[in-house]
């Protein structure tokens, strides 16, 4: 459902209306609790009488579909709307949603994850990659930003402002032996002047957010347990934690993001209104975002003040009710039968390749399933991970990082990651999207998952070398599977 259709201003009134109708009393309950609702995301009573009549059709089909989400939350109902909300410049006459940029990549989350899913992009006729969810970092090689454009270059400006450069992301064909096309990047148009002598530059493409908030829950000492990063156990995998500090000087282990450069989701979602929106949070309180001290245009540009009402453009409640939005995302269902596959994996017992005693129907996950693990995919893609507290997370990640070969490494480094470093990417998910939009890898040069894993190297040769000797029949078991999950 996107907020595209109407202003911005018009999506504050929705929120109040879904707050109105989720917290209204059934006929004949003895009581109804009202929750209080963020001030700066709820209008008053002028606001709903200020609508205009041609608004009724939108706002009664905007509740019948959140009607069954309210029931769950309304705090989920509410985070979706700022999830989907239109932001305008500093200034405007919408002060709940005011403060965009000035310089950004996309005016709403959903701008990049429509759906809450993984980034769309279009492959154009001249060969160029298009789509707001493919953004370009930056870094020196010791992982600093760049002194003037900072951590991400940002394509957009409000008016009155100017963008920092033009991205051109086009497909180049790949050297001999690659298992298709590469990516390349070309920067033009600067309005700082160029990049410093030792900056590099990087393409990171938007993931699907659906099921990445139970990263959260997966229990620390289990992750750690599976670093080996002198491979003393000579199986080839040396995955390694990535640790970063925090401004107060606190170490963290980071979980979420291409090299596992955020901590939680919280720390994830503040980063994203701060380099792809222009926006200040209680975790990144700078209202202008990722421009430097260099951007005094930028600095000096008017931002969401709130007329002093609050600190930050998006506020502490704000943040939290997006949050729990994306907490409730739950995964794509798998089969039944890939969850009993994914536990008794979990519990020590993986399947045997050719062991396909599966249930009518469910003979190709049983057999995708054994092969995935025969493979030694899921050495470092495990399927569950032990959570804190108890139970388990289907994750298909082991939250560490791994080196993938020369062919995937990228100059854009952040934290103790090498340039070939990469998290290992959760595969839940992997078949969601829509098609012929979906791209993989951090810099989406394939097309296809068949593409994605014929380009690891590194730590997954051997598991890349596996695959590729599987017959059609077998691959395409695996792939059935992975499709599953």
């Amino acid at each position: 459902m996107q907020s595209t259709a109407c202003r911005a201003d018009d999506a504050d009134v929705m929120s109040g209306l879904v707050a109105t109708a989720a917290v209204r009393p059934a006929p004949g309950s003895a009581r109804a609790t009202r929750p209080r609702a963020p001030s700066s995301i709820v209008p008053g009573r002028r606001a709903f009488r200020a609508l205009g009549a041609g608004l009724a059709a939108f706002l009664a089909a905007f509740l019948a579909a959140a009607a069954p989400v309210a029931a769950g939350g309304l705090d989920v109902v509410l985070g979706q709307a700022i999830f989907e909300r239109m932001w305008v410049a500093g200034g405007a006459s919408t002060r709940s949603a005011d403060g965009l940029g000035p310089l950004y990549n996309a005016r709403s989350c959903s701008g990049c994850h429509a759906g809450a899913g993984p980034s769309r992009v279009a492959l154009e006729a001249d060969g160029t990659l298009s789509g707001p969810g493919l953004v370009v970092r930056l870094s020196t090689e010791a992982g600093a930003p760049d002194p003037v454009y900072g951590r991400q270059i940002q394509p957009r400006a409000v008016p009155g402002q100017t963008a920092e450069a033009r991205v051109t992301v086009r497909e180049v064909p790949g050297a001999p032996g690659d298992p298709g096309p590469r990516v390349e990047i070309d920067l033009d148009a600067f309005a700082y002047g160029p990049l410093a002598s030792d900056t590099r530059a990087g393409l990171r493409l938007g993931p699907d957010l659906a099921g990445r908030a139970a990263l959260d829950r997966i229990d620390e000492a289990a992750i750690l347990a599976r670093a080996d990063p002198q491979d003393r156990d000579g199986d080839g995998i040396s995955g390694r934690p990535q640790w970063l500090a925090g401004p107060d000087g606190t170490v963290r282990l980071g979980r979420l993001g291409w090299r596992a450069s955020h901590a939680d989701l919280a720390d994830q979602v503040a980063s994203a209104f701060a380099n792809d929106l222009g926006l200040s949070t209680p975790m990144r309180p700078d209202p202008a975002g990722d421009c430097t001290a260099a951007q005094a245009d930028c600095r000096d540009a008017r931002h969401g003040d709130r007329d002093g009402l609050t600190e930050t453009e998006v506020t502490a409640e704000m943040l939290g009710l997006l949050t729990a939005y994306l907490q409730s995302l739950d995964r794509p269902k798998p089969s039944k039968r890939a969850e009993r596959l994914a536990r008794a994996e979990a519990a020590g017992t993986p399947r045997a390749a050719g062991d396909v005693t599966a249930l009518s129907g469910e003979a190709a996950l049983a057999e995708g399933q054994a092969l995935f693990a025969a493979s030694g995919c899921s050495a470092c893609h495990v399927p569950a991970m032990p959570a804190a507290g108890g139970g388990t997370v289907a994750a298909f990640t082991d939250l560490l990082l791994h080196d993938m070969g020369a062919d995937l490494a990228d100059p854009a480094v952040e934290g103790v990651a090498m340039p070939s470093e990469w998290r290992t990417a959760p595969l839940v998910g992997l078949s969601s999207g829509v098609p012929g939009s979906r791209r993989y890898l951090h810099d989406g040069r394939a097309a296809s998952v068949d593409e994605a894993i014929r380009w690891h190297g590194g730590e997954a040769e051997r598991a890349r070398k596996a695959y590729e000797a599987l017959t059609p029949d077998e691959r395409s078991a695996l792939m059935a599977y992975l499709g599953d999950l």
